[in-house]
Protein backbone atom coordinates (compact mmCIF):
# COMPACT_ATOMS: atom_id res chain seq x y z
CA UNK A 1 0.00 0.00 0.00
CA UNK A 2 1.30 3.41 -0.71
CA UNK A 3 0.27 6.13 1.89
CA UNK A 4 -1.88 8.84 0.89
CA UNK A 5 0.77 11.76 -0.19
CA UNK A 6 -2.05 14.70 0.57
CA UNK A 7 -2.71 13.20 4.02
CA UNK A 8 0.97 12.79 4.63
CA UNK A 9 1.66 16.16 4.11
CA UNK A 10 -1.12 17.70 5.99
CA UNK A 11 -0.44 16.29 9.01
CA UNK A 12 3.53 16.79 8.32
CA UNK A 13 3.43 20.34 6.20
CA UNK A 14 7.46 20.12 6.75
CA UNK A 15 7.86 17.31 4.28
CA UNK A 16 6.15 19.05 1.75
CA UNK A 17 9.24 21.25 1.63
CA UNK A 18 11.74 18.43 0.81
CA UNK A 19 12.90 17.95 -3.26
CA UNK A 20 10.89 15.32 -5.06
CA UNK A 21 13.32 12.60 -4.78
CA UNK A 22 13.63 12.75 -1.13
CA UNK A 23 9.80 12.94 -0.84
CA UNK A 24 9.81 10.12 -2.70
CA UNK A 25 12.27 8.03 -0.41
CA UNK A 26 9.63 9.32 3.11
CA UNK A 27 6.53 7.59 1.02
CA UNK A 28 8.08 4.18 0.03
CA UNK A 29 5.24 1.66 0.28
CA UNK A 30 8.00 -0.37 2.62
CA UNK A 31 7.44 2.79 5.31
CA UNK A 32 3.53 2.27 5.84
CA UNK A 33 2.83 0.69 8.76
CA UNK A 34 -0.84 -0.48 10.30
CA UNK A 35 -0.72 -2.30 13.41
CA UNK A 36 -3.42 -3.68 16.13
CA UNK A 37 -4.20 -2.01 18.87
CA UNK A 38 -2.07 -3.56 22.28
CA UNK A 39 1.12 -3.74 19.60
CA UNK A 40 4.74 -2.48 21.61
CA UNK A 41 6.08 -0.51 19.33
CA UNK A 42 9.53 -0.32 21.30
CA UNK A 43 10.83 -1.03 24.74
CA UNK A 44 13.12 -0.03 27.55
CA UNK A 45 16.65 -0.15 26.45
CA UNK A 46 15.79 -1.50 22.62
CA UNK A 47 17.56 0.41 20.04
CA UNK A 48 15.81 2.70 17.55
CA UNK A 49 14.84 1.65 14.15
CA UNK A 50 13.21 4.79 12.73
CA UNK A 51 11.43 7.69 13.00
CA UNK A 52 7.38 7.66 12.88
CA UNK A 53 5.17 9.72 11.82
CA UNK A 54 1.74 8.92 12.94
CA UNK A 55 -0.80 9.03 10.47
CA UNK A 56 -3.81 7.51 12.99
CA UNK A 57 -4.39 6.22 16.25
CA UNK A 58 -2.67 6.91 19.37
CA UNK A 59 0.12 5.71 21.11
CA UNK A 60 0.74 6.20 24.71
CA UNK A 61 4.53 6.12 26.11
CA UNK A 62 5.09 5.06 29.28
CA UNK A 63 7.87 4.38 32.10
CA UNK A 64 8.17 1.22 33.94
CA UNK A 65 9.57 1.00 38.12
CA UNK A 66 11.59 -2.19 38.92
CA UNK A 67 7.89 -3.34 40.86
CA UNK A 68 5.92 -3.44 37.35
CA UNK A 69 4.25 -0.20 38.14
CA UNK A 70 4.45 2.22 34.87
CA UNK A 71 3.52 5.86 34.41
CA UNK A 72 2.21 6.99 31.38
CA UNK A 73 4.84 10.18 30.09
CA UNK A 74 2.08 10.96 26.82
CA UNK A 75 0.45 10.29 24.68
CA UNK A 76 1.45 10.77 20.49
CA UNK A 77 -1.90 12.00 18.06
CA UNK A 78 -1.63 11.99 14.45
CA UNK A 79 0.62 15.01 13.21
CA UNK A 80 3.03 14.42 16.10
CA UNK A 81 5.66 11.88 16.86
CA UNK A 82 7.88 11.10 19.69
CA UNK A 83 10.94 13.06 21.18
CA UNK A 84 11.66 10.23 23.33
CA UNK A 85 12.60 8.14 19.82
CA UNK A 86 14.24 11.67 18.33
CA UNK A 87 16.73 11.74 21.18
CA UNK A 88 17.04 8.26 20.86
CA UNK A 89 18.46 8.50 16.86
CA UNK A 90 19.91 12.52 18.29
CA UNK A 91 21.80 10.54 20.88
CA UNK A 92 22.19 7.34 19.76
CA UNK A 93 21.13 5.44 22.61
CA UNK A 94 18.30 3.22 23.21
CA UNK A 95 14.98 3.71 24.67
CA UNK A 96 14.38 4.72 27.85
CA UNK A 97 10.44 4.01 27.85
CA UNK A 98 8.00 1.57 26.05
CA UNK A 99 5.75 3.00 23.45
CA UNK A 100 2.35 0.93 23.49
CA UNK A 101 -0.75 1.16 20.20
CA UNK A 102 -3.45 2.49 22.06
CA UNK A 103 -5.73 2.15 19.23
CA UNK A 104 -5.38 0.72 15.65
CA UNK A 105 -2.32 3.07 14.11
CA UNK A 106 -1.51 3.64 11.00
CA UNK A 107 1.82 5.10 10.57
CA UNK A 108 4.66 5.99 7.91
CA UNK A 109 8.34 5.10 9.60
CA UNK A 110 11.70 7.16 8.11
CA UNK A 111 14.43 5.14 8.22
CA UNK A 112 17.43 6.43 10.73
CA UNK A 113 19.41 7.19 7.55
CA UNK A 114 16.47 9.55 6.19
CA UNK A 115 15.85 11.07 9.28
CA UNK A 116 19.54 12.24 9.75
CA UNK A 117 19.81 13.20 6.64
CA UNK A 118 16.59 15.44 7.05
CA UNK A 119 17.41 16.74 10.26
CA UNK A 120 21.26 18.10 8.88
CA UNK A 121 19.40 19.75 5.35
CA UNK A 122 16.09 20.47 5.96
CA UNK A 123 15.11 23.59 8.14
CA UNK A 124 11.63 23.33 8.28
CA UNK A 125 12.09 19.31 9.78
CA UNK A 126 14.72 20.65 11.76
CA UNK A 127 12.21 23.06 13.41
CA UNK A 128 9.56 20.37 13.43
CA UNK A 129 11.20 18.39 15.50
CA UNK A 130 12.81 20.68 17.73
CA UNK A 131 9.62 22.07 18.71
CA UNK A 132 8.19 18.75 19.44
CA UNK A 133 11.01 18.65 22.33
CA UNK A 134 9.83 22.43 23.45
CA UNK A 135 6.29 21.27 23.46
CA UNK A 136 7.17 17.64 25.19
CA UNK A 137 9.41 18.45 27.75
CA UNK A 138 6.97 21.78 29.04
CA UNK A 139 4.36 18.51 29.76
CA UNK A 140 6.96 16.20 31.10
CA UNK A 141 8.00 19.07 33.52
CA UNK A 142 4.19 19.64 34.53
CA UNK A 143 4.16 16.20 34.81
CA UNK A 144 6.85 16.06 37.05
CA UNK A 145 5.63 18.53 39.14
CA UNK A 146 2.13 17.49 39.38
CA UNK A 147 3.68 14.12 40.70
CA UNK A 148 5.54 15.49 42.77
CA UNK A 149 3.75 18.16 44.43
CA UNK A 150 0.00 17.49 43.75
CA UNK A 151 -2.02 15.68 45.89
CA UNK A 152 -3.73 12.80 43.95
CA UNK A 153 -7.67 12.88 44.47
CA UNK A 154 -6.61 16.63 42.75
CA UNK A 155 -4.83 14.62 39.93
CA UNK A 156 -7.60 12.18 39.45
CA UNK A 157 -10.32 14.76 39.13
CA UNK A 158 -8.33 16.70 36.88
CA UNK A 159 -7.96 13.78 34.73
CA UNK A 160 -11.55 12.73 34.94
CA UNK A 161 -12.39 16.46 33.75
CA UNK A 162 -10.14 15.65 30.63
CA UNK A 163 -12.48 13.40 29.04
CA UNK A 164 -14.95 14.99 27.15
CA UNK A 165 -17.40 12.11 27.66
CA UNK A 166 -19.23 12.15 31.11
CA UNK A 167 -19.50 8.41 30.57
CA UNK A 168 -15.51 6.70 31.08
CA UNK A 169 -14.96 3.09 29.47
CA UNK A 170 -12.03 2.91 31.87
CA UNK A 171 -10.66 0.30 34.27
CA UNK A 172 -9.25 1.70 38.14
CA UNK A 173 -5.91 0.12 37.04
CA UNK A 174 -5.47 2.05 33.44
CA UNK A 175 -6.06 5.32 35.44
CA UNK A 176 -3.37 3.87 38.12
CA UNK A 177 -1.09 3.92 35.05
CA UNK A 178 -2.22 7.17 33.93
CA UNK A 179 -1.29 8.94 37.42
CA UNK A 180 1.78 6.50 38.28
CA UNK A 181 0.02 5.17 41.01
CA UNK A 182 -1.90 2.17 41.99
CA UNK A 183 -5.30 1.04 41.70
CA UNK A 184 -5.93 0.15 45.30
CA UNK A 185 -5.47 3.74 45.87
CA UNK A 186 -7.29 5.11 42.72
CA UNK A 187 -9.89 2.70 43.98
CA UNK A 188 -9.93 3.82 47.16
CA UNK A 189 -10.28 7.87 46.06
CA UNK A 190 -12.96 6.87 43.36
CA UNK A 191 -15.38 5.15 46.21
CA UNK A 192 -14.65 8.45 47.95
CA UNK A 193 -15.91 9.92 45.19
CA UNK A 194 -19.00 8.14 44.54
CA UNK A 195 -19.69 8.67 47.71
CA UNK A 196 -20.04 12.38 47.51
CA UNK A 197 -21.88 12.07 44.91
CA UNK A 198 -19.59 13.17 42.24
CA UNK A 199 -19.07 9.96 40.14
CA UNK A 200 -21.05 6.41 39.45
CA UNK A 201 -19.23 3.11 39.64
CA UNK A 202 -19.65 0.36 37.30
CA UNK A 203 -17.73 -2.68 36.15
CA UNK A 204 -14.93 -0.67 33.55
CA UNK A 205 -17.03 2.36 33.67
CA UNK A 206 -17.05 5.70 35.41
CA UNK A 207 -19.84 8.20 34.85
CA UNK A 208 -19.41 11.74 35.73
CA UNK A 209 -22.72 13.03 37.79
CA UNK A 210 -20.98 16.44 39.00
CA UNK A 211 -18.50 18.16 37.19
CA UNK A 212 -18.42 21.25 39.27
CA UNK A 213 -17.62 18.97 42.04
CA UNK A 214 -14.87 17.42 40.62
CA UNK A 215 -13.62 21.23 39.22
CA UNK A 216 -13.53 22.08 42.98
CA UNK A 217 -11.54 19.14 43.89
CA UNK A 218 -9.24 19.34 41.43
CA UNK A 219 -8.63 23.25 41.76
CA UNK A 220 -7.90 22.78 45.44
Amino acid sequence: MTPDRAAVLELYPSLATLPPSVLERALQPSALMQLPAGTRLFAENQGCKGFPLLLAGSIKVIKSTASGREMLLYRVEPGGSCIITSSCLLGHTAYSASGVAETPLTLLVLPVPLFEQLIAESRPFREFVFHLFSARIAELMQLVEEVAFARLDRRLAKLLLSRESNMLGITHQQLAEELGSVREIVSRLLKGFAAQGLVSLGREQIVLLDRPGLKAIAAM
